[in-house]
């Protein structure tokens, strides 16, 4: 068995920044009631002919997370690819960012786990690299909320949320024993799967067929989320999965240098602060400035956190998510 580590970060957000003040002008809340209630001061959003998608994002983060890494394009063995919202219902966004690459080829698999996906994702490039299948993985979490969101007063305590974005990591083999990715923990409880959905289109609610057999319906076409019980487990998961991979290594809550949660709700990540006692300096939060971006949101602020030197080598990283699924799990990494 092999160790694996990350060997390169990267992540990309579009330019087009949305205010809380501007959503207001769209549909009825103000920026005190979106603060209070999820700590978001504004998010990016994609605007028509900028260029991106999904998967351009994904390149994106990925060129820098190449780069950072000291490898080539062709270097990587598989690529993972991560998201809610691609950019083709299929094929899925791995074969498109391997096309974008120009890497001749290689396998590429998608991950559909939203909130968790990238934790999912990193924990299957772990097993990958460590059995000695491929020596370097990439690893993205893109998403494109924006287009898919019903920005009228009927979605709004959905719609505030979402912004647009991209994170990427390459998991390498490496040599030094006692570092890099020390273990991950997945779990899911498939009960809740209503809770948090966007239920069309499917095989269920497939657009023509449905709009001509029920033009009045209001058709699901639109993220729901029951908010209250996916915050009331949130804290719950959050907490049992990252004392679960401490656990699994011998390790303390006082061992953490660095606790990184899915970006989902300022009021969980601070929750989950007080819970373990953490200094702010032993939590980042990114929220603010671009809002829940799914997938992407845990690799993007690993890579600000990294690139502002508050991750350093030796350092215990700790990446932990909960979303739609319920899905939910932590990555323990010895940087």
């Amino acid at each position: 068995m092999y160790q694996s580590k990350i060997s390169g970060l990267g992540h990309y957000v579009p330019e087009n920044v949305v205010t809380n003040d501007q959503l207001a002008e769209r549909i009825d809340t103000n920026d005190a009631w979106i603060q209070e209630r999820t700590g978001i001061k504004e998010r990016r959003h994609i605007v028509k002919g900028d260029g991106n998608s999904t998967s351009v994002m994904g390149v994106k983060a990925a060129k820098i997370a190449i780069e950072r890494a000291g490898i080539e394009a062709n270097d990587i063995g598989l690529i993972i690819f991560a998201t809610l919202s691609p950019d083709m219902y299929f094929p899925g966004g791995g074969v498109q960012v391997q096309d974008m690459l120009e890497i001749d080829t290689c396998p590429a698999l998608d991950v559909r786990n939203q909130c968790s996906g990238f934790v999912y994702a990193l924990s299957t490039a772990d097993q990958f690299v460590k059995t000695g299948m491929y020596e370097h993985v990439l690893v993205i979490g893109s998403e494109h909320h924006s287009g898919g969101l019903d920005f009228t007063d009927r979605g709004r305590s959905v719609s505030v949320i979402f912004g647009d974005g991209a994170g990427a990591a390459i998991v390498s083999r490496s040599e030094s024993d006692g570092q890099g990715i020390l273990s991950t923990h997945l779990h899911s409880e498939g009960k809740h799967k209503d809770e948090l959905a966007l239920q069309g289109p499917s095989t269920r609610y497939w657009v023509p067929q449905i709009l001509k057999e029920n033009p009045q319906e209001n058709i699901p076409y639109f993220p729901y989320m029951n908010g209250q019980l996916v915050f009331k487990n949130a804290v719950v998961r959050f907490s049992e999965v990252i004392k679960e991979g401490l656990d699994a290594n011998g390790l303390d809550v006082s061992d953490i240098d660095m606790l990184i949660p899915h970006q989902a709700n300022l009021r969980i990540s601070q929750f989950i602060q007080r819970k373990f006692g953490l200094r702010d300096d032993q939590v980042f939060n990114n929220i603010q400035k671009f809002g829940n971006t799914t997938a992407a949101s845990i690799p993007i602020a690993l890579t600000e956190a990294w690139e502002a030197g508050k991750i350093k080598k030796g350092d215990l990283v700790v990446l932990a998510a909960f979303g739609s699924g319920f899905t939910w799990g932590s990555v323990i990494i010895r940087w």
